[in-house]
């Protein structure tokens, strides 16, 4: 997750710091992913799945407090944690498919408004 899977920089890592997303081209070198080195993105694919460990603490406490109600309640809580494969058009015309987590996405999205 996080990380270039075709495409331009292929392999690379993307990171998210203070709400700004960085594709690290080396140890020492990144590239910020905003719309003064971004020409575009677009979404190809958004998947939404439970988070496991949410899913069973949740359903614990929610049947312990409630029973077996609180036990499905509680499982049905669960944060949901999605998974974007994204497109990244560069200005200097490189492409890159990515796929990151909500906050690497959260973070180019707002950037490039």
């Amino acid at each position: 997750m996080n990380k270039v899977i075709a495409g331009d920089y292929a392999g690379k890592s993307i990171s998210q710091t203070l709400g700004t997303a960085y594709l690290s081209i080396s140890m020492l070198k990144s590239i910020q992913l905003d719309k003064s080195t971004l020409e575009s993105y677009e979404i190809v694919n958004e998947e939404k799945r439970k988070n496991a460990s949410s899913v069973v603490g949740r359903g614990l406490v929610g049947g312990f407090l409630l029973g077996g109600v609180g036990l499905l309640a509680g499982s049905l809580s669960a944060k949901n944690k999605g998974t974007y494969q994204v497109i990244l058009l560069f200005k200097d015309g490189k492409k890159s498919l990515i796929e990151c987590d909500d906050k690497v996405y959260k973070a180019i999205t707002k950037s490039m408004f």
